[in-house]
């Protein structure tokens, strides 16, 4: 019954999204997007409140602790599609499309990698050690590594995407193909979903394990990485504009991360109770988001540019849709 009242809300809310709300392609205001993000938000704690009367409290406090370590690990993703996006200079009424798109091959990648932890967990339950290691060591490189810049052309599928499909140097409205003499012809939007579909194998690798050191309850773990992934394409328009505020994330993220995998490790010898996890959880994002606040991060000032004769001014929007991918 919970599976099939979570399969009901997942594909109600999907086809809301994109069968009646953005059914034609438009760029999505900060209103709207807040809006979205309150929608799934709070679908997600009624899912819980369902869990609760069904499960009891354990469940749904595991299903609490486990949407918001998702939540966090892809609040941090927003960075990289704001890149991707930027690179490939996709106009901003094609971004939803995307991402949506992108989202449901994300649920199916997510039930893959999940079924396959679980298993693996149930049937070597060393592995639980290997795991927990693992989210110490992501937790400490996160703390202490720098900025990194982001190339997307240097993904691997760039490349493979390319050499399959026969591809347009423009975009042709929010179409992924074009009929083109008869053959079906790719526009860029393709290879823009094939990077974020491929950047969302890499965050797999740190969140599935993360969800896991909560619960290894097959239901828990997979509906709660799953609407928080749903949420992510709202959160992305939310955060997109103000990700550089919250500079401190980071080290809350680093928190979480090293403390899921010492809860994991630590299972069998001094299990940690999941009301206590959601506790850490919830304060390391409160206070890593409190100091970003209150501790602001300077302000580079820009000297300008000196006009040149060749004449200059901003790219309008139609011009950037129009970018060329050689």
């Amino acid at each position: 019954m919970l599976w099939l009242i979570f399969a009901v809300a997942v594909v109600a809310l999907l086809a809301l999204d994109l069968g009646v709300f953005h059914r034609r392609p438009h760029e999505i205001r900060f209103r709207e997007a807040l809006g979205w993000s309150a929608t799934w938000f709070t679908t997600a704690l009624l899912f819980m409140c369902v869990v609760y009367f069904r499960r009891g409290s354990e469940h749904a406090v595991a299903f609490l602790t486990g949407y918001l370590v998702e939540w966090s690990l892809s609040a941090d993703n927003v960075f990289v599609f704001l890149v991707i996006f930027s690179y490939f200079r996709v106009p901003a009424g094609y971004q939803h499309k995307v991402l949506f798109w992108g989202i449901v091959g994300a649920v199916i990648m997510r039930a893959i990698m999940i079924t396959a932890g679980v298993v693996l967990i149930h049937t070597f339950h060393w592995i639980v050690y290997l795991f927990g290691a693992f989210l110490i060591f992501t937790g400490v490189h996160v703390a202490f590594q720098r900025d990194q810049e982001i190339h997307p052309e240097r993904n691997p599928v760039v490349k493979l995407v390319r050499r399959m499909f026969p591809m347009t140097k423009r975009y042709h409205g929010p179409g992924f193909f074009i009929r083109r003499r008869g053959a079906w012809i790719a526009t860029p939007l393709v290879l823009v979903l094939a990077v974020i579909e491929s950047t969302d194998v890499v965050f797999a690798v740190d969140s599935v394990p993360a969800v896991l050191a909560i619960t290894t309850d097959p239901f828990i773990v997979f509906t709660s990485n799953i609407f928080a992934i749903l949420g992510l394409r709202s959160l992305y328009f939310v955060l997109a504009g103000v990700m550089p505020l919250f500079h401190y994330l980071r080290y809350g993220l680093a928190v979480i991360l090293a403390f899921v995998g010492a809860k994991m490790m630590l299972s069998d010898v001094a299990p940690i109770p999941t009301p206590v996890a959601l506790g850490v959880v919830a304060l390391a994002l409160l206070v890593s988001i409190a100091l970003s606040l209150l501790r602001p991060r300077p302000v580079a000032i820009a000297v300008p540019a000196q006009p040149t004769s060749g004449g200059g001014g901003e790219v309008s929007e139609r011009e950037r849709g129009q970018a060329t991918f050689e």
